[in-house]
């Protein structure tokens, strides 16, 4: 009997050694380079944030598969300036335009890890639309001729009804992992859903793109 109970505690002990080795999770968070794509003219890359936590389960040395939930700011942004002199009197003119996407983002993340911690990944990504603002800004001045004068202004508004609330997309990334469980993770996030949800949609789609470089930590 004591032979039996022995032999079930060293089990039970070597299953959960097992599964910690195999089982982590953590946080991480990083830098986003958005923007989007599709038929939107100018469209620059708009620099934001992500932040989260991550579970990964490990088949075996090589293979494993990596689940997260993140918070993302995505978009984009577009800047013009033109400036013109006639009569001796110059007229300039300076707009900026942000597109600011908030995203609850689920990637599943099927890695592969080629040599000491080094490790390629891709999976299919769900994104959750949290909130969706344009804000513009401009400036216009006119100097010469006895004149200075400069004016300013702003605006925000919500463009929630004009996005679909729901994006697809697939991830590529590459990653190390060290064996303290320190991680840092660089992937691009390709959008395969036309997100644009106005009435004219079918003519005019926007996707997602970003760029993510992370960092986080696995216990």
């Amino acid at each position: 009997m004591k032979k039996l109970i022995l032999s079930a505690a060293i089990a039970v002990f070597g299953f959960t050694g097992v599964m910690a080795q195999e089982f982590s999770f953590g946080p991480k968070a990083g830098v986003n380079f958005a923007t989007l794509n599709g038929d939107v003219e100018n469209a620059e890359m708009q620099v934001g944030f992500h932040i989260g936590g991550a579970a990964e389960y490990k088949f075996n040395e090589k293979m494993g598969v990596q689940a997260e939930l993140l918070f993302s700011t995505q978009g984009a942004k577009d800047e013009y300036s033109e400036s013109e002199t006639n009569g001796g009197i110059t007229y300039s003119l300076k707009e900026e335009s942000k597109v600011k996407l908030n995203y609850v983002n689920i990637p599943v993340m099927f890695k592969y890890y080629i040599v000491n911690g080094f490790n390629v990944s891709a999976g299919p990504q769900v994104g959750i639309l949290a909130s969706a603002k344009e804000e513009y800004d401009y400036e216009e001045s006119v100097s010469g001729g006895g004149m200075n004068q400069t004016e300013s202004g702003s605006a925000e508004r919500d463009i929630d009804d004009n996005l679909k609330s729901i994006d697809f997309g697939l991830n590529f990334g590459v990653g190390y992992k060290m064996d303290m469980g320190l991680t840092f993770d660089a992937r691009y996030n390709l959008g395969l859903m036309n997100i644009n949800d106005a009435p004219n949609s079918d003519d005019y789609k926007i996707s997602n793109g970003v760029i993510q470089v992370s960092v986080g930590f696995m216990f």
